[in-house]
């Protein structure tokens, strides 16, 4: 898989990587969204990894990519808005990983060649399993315990203090010696044995059982509830650490025998190696005993011993030079796919779940896998063509099932010896099963091709969707109605009093306040069912106090009853409107009426079908489309007629061109017909309003219609427009140096990220473009600029440094 994702990577062009980047970027922050943030994760350790990949080969390529997605550098998940934010002294990093015996031969080389030690002397390593848990971070200030934190997003993470204390592998105060300052790194986690407990008692109380050790874990310690958390039997296991004074002295396998002197627990299987091969036996041993020991592990993690050469080999972008996770192989079996069922996911993706024969996998019963997505189970892409991972999968056939990373289980392959003959191609519904909207496969104009996973178009009214929708609808950067979280979305939900944005701002006191009671009690009878005693009656004044937070609640959303129309369309949640395209979008458009009707027209004048797929045929570009598009305008019925077939095609295409277009129509005639339809069916000025539109594209665009042709949609927004206004935004505040200049920004910046460049260079009336053009009048470069430098010399636009910039925004 790795040689093939870098095979297809030295394919893309300047603008395919960006896109490809893009989207890779948006998978990888979805990705550690539902694993860090949601405990929920949809995607294999390898799978994930293998996105990983393929982003940094991409920035190898392109250096100009690097740090632009929401993903390449990022590590875990933003921490959740239900617990207080810590924010971590040192990073919480993440390792680079390894599969083959090979990578950990090279690792060791390379760490020599980087520290050119000699090969005659021996180097040290530490060995040690890869528990799969969930990050904690402990700090102690003089021995005692005075924060612990989750990961988050590596830099800012969830403070769990109280829940970390119920622990009892994690002591209030360390013995010994211990720095004054020592934040202890290490793994929460579950036994098999504590985990079959906790899913039995679920089982019981009637509620969704825990899919694996870890996502129970990982729901334990972050509930809102410490006493919820102290009824479940989490252990610790310390092996790294974060900001220490004085700092640890000597040698990895050093600190974590004093680990052990201040009363941690450090996992007994670590050892001391100091070659390659003793790396790979132990890792062999470690596999061989992986079954036996009672908790999982999904590799094992190799650390350079000395920690001054730890030091000395420092960190490659999200990782460290002197460590490497030796992830296990997957483990497979045979079994019958004897159904494919839908589920609409919360982004309104339909996802594709195989109904198995149960079978055992390592150590585990499958019952049900994951099929990824419609051109998975179909083997072929939005074009077609035959996709890289795809499988043609139907009902019935014996199929090799994975389990990878001990997170889901997925159908890997078919045994197509062995289908029965009469097996049928599994058919996708093209309508919800949630909601009964439409269910289309996107087409993006700059990969010419269509995405693999088909979406519910409901989006507002979809039940499927209906938490996440609200829950983005509330938040920061949408509406941001205080007080509303995750938790009172959910609560509300639930009781059925708000399904779509309108439903919040007719709540009502009562009704409020009977969900809100309704839930404690439910939470109440929980932690009874769980050996709690029963709480007391709760004194009137915590009723007053609920009482002013309900009104409290209410009054927020009075005050959120005008917004500006950038706001209110971000927190649509429509697909592709991100903050940027709804201020885009607000700048053109004073009024939703407005906006309204310009889309409307868009959809009228979107390009037709024969239009589209002329467009997506590889090597056919938009010049040479719109090359034979415009001789079949100027002589229709004439342009290609009274030439043989190869003069025809010579005199408008290159020969591989005309190749590409007879393989995929057939033949010459075929295509002079569906040339001439294409003709016919250019997308007109009202759409090219949009999608011209450097800050909006044909993207948006496509998205922006689809999502408004739907009366359940339009009819949502109608009902949020009764119950609020949205205003026109307020005109950025302009600057003689910045307005209507249009800036890019390559690099690294040093002493302001790039969201908050971008956003003061808007609000000083520059225009921030992603690319070089004669148009742009000036470049700010940091270290490390690459093509956007030539292209900046190509066009004589003016260049800068970060330091000049700032001073220009002192002046501003």
């Amino acid at each position: 898989m790795a040689k093939a994702a870098a095979a297809s990577v030295e394919a893309l062009t300047e603008e395919s990587a960006k896109a490809r980047h893009a989207a890779l970027s948006a998978e990888i922050a979805e990705a550690d969204r539902l694993y860090h943030g949601e405990d929920a994760p949809e995607i294999s350790d390898a799978e994930y990894d293998a996105l990983r990949r393929e982003l940094e080969q991409i920035e190898g390529r392109f250096p100009d990519l690097a740090g632009t997605g929401e993903a390449s550098a990022s590590v875990g998940a933003k921490p959740s808005s239900k617990f207080e934010k810590v924010k971590h002294a040192v990073p919480m990093l993440s390792l680079g990983n390894a599969f083959a015996e090979e990578e950990v031969d090279e690792f060791v080389a390379r760490v020599r060649r980087f520290l050119n030690w000699p090969d005659n002397e021996p180097l040290a390593f530490t060995a040690e399993p890869k528990i799969d848990g969930l990050s904690l971070s402990l700090r102690y200030e003089d021995g005692r315990l005075v924060t612990a934190a989750t990961r988050g997003d590596g830099e800012v993470g969830e403070n769990v203090t109280a829940n970390a204390l119920t622990i009892d592998d994690i002591p209030e105060q360390l013995a010994g010696d211990p720095p004054g300052t020592c934040e202890v790194r290490g793994e929460v986690y579950l036994s098999h044995e504590d985990f079959a407990a906790i899913n039995a008692r679920q089982e019981a109380a009637g509620k969704p059982l825990f899919a694996n050790p870890r996502n129970a874990a990982a729901g334990s310690l972050r509930q809102l509830d410490p006493r919820i958390t102290a009824s479940r039997p989490l252990r610790f296991f310390a092996y790294a650490w974060g900001e220490v004074k004085p700092a640890f002295e000597g040698t990895q396998s050093g600190v974590l025998e004093r680990f052990r002197s201040f009363g941690l627990t450090v996992n007994p299987l670590t050892v001391r190696c100091e070659t390659a091969a003793e790396l790979i036996a132990h890792y062999r041993e470690i596999e061989r005993q992986r079954a036996d020991l009672g908790y999982d592990i999904d590799g094992v993690v190799y650390k350079v011993d000395d920690l001054a050469l730890q030091k000395r080999l420092g960190f490659v972008s999200r990782s460290p030079r002197w460590a490497l996770a030796h992830k296990f192989a997957a483990q497979q079996a045979f079994t019958t796919l004897e159904a494919i069922d839908i589920q609409v996911g919360r982004t309104g993706s339909l996802n594709p779940l195989a109904r198995l024969k149960p079978v055992t996998v390592g150590g585990v019963v499958v019952s049900n896998a994951t099929l990824h997505n419609e051109g998975y189970v179909q083997g072929v892409g939005g074009n077609g063509e035959p996709i890289r991972e795809g499988r043609d999968i139907r009902v019935g056939d014996t199929v090799i099932v994975v389990r990878a990373g001990d997170v889901i289980p997925k159908v890997m392959d078919v045994v197509l010896e062995k289908r029965p003959a009469d097996a049928k191609p599994f058919v996708f519904p093209d309508r919800c099963p949630a909601c009964d909207s439409k269910a289309v496969r996107e087409f993006n104009p700059r990969t010419k091709k269509r995405d693999a996973v088909r979406r519910c178009t409901g989006g507002l009214i979809c039940p499927a969707q209906g938490v996440e929708r609200l829950k983005h609808f509330v938040s920061r950067n949408g509406f941001d109605l205080e007080g509303f979280g995750q938790t009172y979305i959910e609560v509300l939900f639930e009781a059925g009093l708000v399904k779509q944005p309108a439903d919040l701002f007719r709540l009502q006191f009562e009704p409020l306040r009977a969900a809100i009671v309704a839930r404690r009690e439910e939470l109440s009878a929980q932690r009874r069912g769980e050996g709690e005693a029963a709480p007391k009656k709760a004194p009137k004044k915590k009723g007053e106090d609920e009482d002013k937070a309900i009104h409290n609640l209410l009054a927020s959303l009075d005050a959120r009853r005008k917004i500006p129309l950038n706001r209110f369309l971000f927190a649509l949640g429509i697909p592709h409107i991100g903050e940027s395209t709804a201020k885009a979008l607000a700048k053109r458009f004073p009024d939703m009426q407005a906006l309204k009707a310009a889309l409307d027209a868009a959809a009228k004048a979107q390009a037709g079908p024969d239009w589209l797929e002329l467009s997506a045929i590889p090597r056919i570009g938009p010049g040479t489309r719109d090359k034979l598009l415009s001789d079949i305008e100027a002589s229709p019925g004439e342009a290609l007629k009274g030439q043989s077939i190869g003069a025809r095609l010579r005199a408008r295409l290159t020969a591989s061109q005309g190749e590409a277009l007879l393989a995929h129509y057939g033949d010459a005639e075929a295509a002079e017909a569906a040339l001439e339809r294409a003709a016919g069916q250019k997308p007109g000025e009202a759409y090219h309003l949009f999608a011209d539109d450097g800050e909006i594209g044909p993207v948006a665009t496509d998205s922006l219609i689809q999502f408004f042709s739907e009366a359940h949609n339009a009819d949502a927004v109608a009902a949020l427009l009764q119950e609020v206004s949205a205003e026109p935004i307020e005109a950025a505040t302009s600057s003689a140096a910045f307005s209507g200049k249009t800036v890019v920004f390559t690099g690294t910046l040093e002493k302001m990220t790039r969201s908050e460049a971008k956003a003061t260079a808007e609000r000083l009336g520059a225009k921030v473009s992603g690319s070089v053009s004669a148009k742009t009048d000036l470049v700010v470069a940091g270290p490390g600029a690459g093509s956007k430098l030539k292209d900046a010399e190509k066009h004589g636009v003016k260049v800068i440094s970060e330091d000049d910039w700032l001073a220009m925004l002192v002046s501003a």
